[in-house]
């Protein structure tokens, strides 16, 4: 009659229940942080160059990850449609990572290289120019944009004490690296790279 007690003590069951989880989230969570498959990059990954990083900060900015996600999931009519399913190795220099869940607008974990640079700025300029259905908005001011510089090399920096690896050559040439170069650019760069560190048939 032990269970009686347990049941009528709402109390008590809680307690229970939260231990019952802990444990079970904890046997299934905890060993992931020792599994190379998730914790190393994908082999021949590189990171983002000064102009993708900074791509990667207008896609954020431009709220473009609340309408796109970033992550295939591993069934077919996901595979058909975007490619090869995501793989954590992928994901290991992003931070934050971008997989999202709203799918307003199509993945984008594969996009990089599937189309022009050319349809890429033409899409982004107004994207019923080459969409007639497309519901997303026109990103115009991206061209009108151009980057500085001044906090690319402190954003590498950032990111490589948390385990991203530039080099002092990478962090020196930031600035330069994206002179002269807009926001449109910069984000163009950035989607062309998504997906291309896991080389797939399509």
């Amino acid at each position: 009659m032990k269970h009686e007690v347990l049941e009528k003590n709402i109390g008590l069951l809680g307690l229970f229940m939260v231990a019952a989880v802990s444990i079970g989230g904890l046997t299934q969570i905890v060993p992931l942080f020792f599994q190379d498959v998730v914790n190393e990059p994908v082999e021949g990954m590189k990171p983002y160059t000064a102009l993708q990083l900074e791509g990667r900060d207008i896609y954020i900015r431009e709220g473009c990850v609340s309408c796109h996600s970033q992550m295939v999931r591993p069934f077919r009519a996901e595979t058909e449609r975007y490619g090869h399913y995501s793989v954590a190795g992928e994901s290991v220099w992003d931070h934050p990572f971008l997989w999202g869940s709203k799918r307003t607008g199509p993945d984008l974990a594969r996009v990089g290289g599937r189309y022009s640079d050319e349809w890429q700025r033409a899409h982004l300029m107004n994207p019923r120019n080459v969409v007639p259905e497309s519901k997303m908005p026109a990103y115009p001011w991206l061209v009108e944009h151009e980057l500085n510089g001044m906090h690319t090399a402190g954003k590498m920096e950032a990111m490589r004490t948390l385990g991203v690896p530039y080099t002092d050559e990478d962090i020196a040439g930031a600035k330069e690296a994206v002179k002269g170069k807009t926001e449109l650019d910069a984000l163009v760069a950035y989607l062309q790279v998504l997906g291309t560190s896991i080389k797939t048939k399509r």
